[in-house]
């Protein structure tokens, strides 16, 4: 089973334009939807689909939409009683496929509750085979949660993924130990730039250009703290695999982007998937990047299926 822990969910609102953003100007939202979301509801809605057992762990009280969306979804989640709602996040998607966010911080977690969340993540971890800490850190945690959670983790015997930004991010880039050192982080080309010290735009730019020099320098630091394997998102030029003797390239063919909104969460999804199948590195990295590209062809935060993910080629390339 792959448990997902996200301890900062959201009701995700997304709409589309019929034009481009136009500041300080009255504009006509189209297509609206809201699903129960944040990101590790996002990955354990795309193993359900795989038919993967899955478990989402998040946060919410009694009668929260989210936990009503859930349900109705059918995705097997398991709530953390909290005394405030679920954040609501908006996103807008202009015609070219350009997404702006708008994210609330959410509400604070009491140490009360963080002891709840963090009992039960450790009785969930105990029946899988991966857990996954995903997302933003709301108010109240720690911005080293992650990395201490990964070493609690570790020493009940479970694999563990990290897909975070900014300071958490950093600090489990900074794990004292092999031990508290995640065996799989994915970050994008932002992201990694963050802790390398690069332009995450320009490591994207050169990725697109085929050159993948910087990108894997960067992730190789990351290897060298004692992270098994480092999966960075490139968009539209695809992703690359690092570990500490191999890197693999994979790339989809060109598509119309509709919503980058949870392609990140297929990709990782994809990977997980691959990975519990018992697939060779490569392998889980292309169909990481089938299920991303699926999910960028697709309006707002939709979650594509495995047929859907399927069909998208993917050339993979060992660097």
């Amino acid at each position: 089973m792959i448990v997902t822990v996200t301890p900062n969910p959201s009701l995700d609102r997304s709409a589309s334009l019929p034009g481009p953003i136009v500041r300080g100007q009255v504009l006509r939202l189209e297509a609206i939807s809201l699903v129960a979301a944040g990101k590790g509801v996002n990955i354990a809605r795309a193993l359900h689909a795989a038919g993967a057992p899955t478990l989402a762990l998040v946060p919410a009280p009694d009668h929260d939409p989210l936990l009503l969306g859930l349900t109705e979804d059918g995705i097997p989640h398991r709530a953390v009683q909290v005394r405030h709602p679920v954040r609501t996040n908006l996103t807008v998607t202009e015609p070219d496929g350009t997404t702006t966010k708008f994210n609330a911080p959410g509400a604070a977690l009491g140490p009360d509750e963080l002891a709840s969340l963090e009992g039960a993540v450790l009785a969930a971890a105990r029946e899988a085979d991966w857990v996954v800490l995903t997302g933003s850190l709301p108010p109240g945690i720690p911005v080293d949660w992650y990395a201490t959670m990964v070493g609690r983790l570790h020493a009940i015997g479970t694999r563990v993924a990290v897909d975070a930004s900014d300071d958490a991010l950093r600090a489990v880039a900074a794990a004292p130990s092999p031990e508290s050192a995640p065996d799989l982080v994915k970050p994008n080309s932002v992201e990694l730039g963050q802790l390398s010290g690069d332009d995450g735009d320009e490591l994207e730019a050169e990725a697109a250009a085929g050159s993948f020099g910087r990108v894997i320098t960067a992730a190789r630091t990351l290897v060298a703290r004692g992270i098994g394997r480092v999966v960075v998102t490139l968009g539209g030029a695809g992703a690359l695999l690092v570990t500490a003797d191999a890197a693999w390239h994979a790339v989809a063919g060109p598509i119309t982007v509709l919503s980058t909104v949870g392609a990140g969460d297929s990709s990782l999804a994809g990977f997980l998937l691959a990975a519990t199948d018992g697939a060779d590195p490569g392998e889980c990295l292309r169909t990481a990047v089938s299920w991303g590209t699926a999910a960028a062809a697709l309006p707002g935060s939709t979650i594509p299926t495995p047929d859907q993910a399927g069909a998208v080629p993917v050339t993979l390339t060992r660097l």
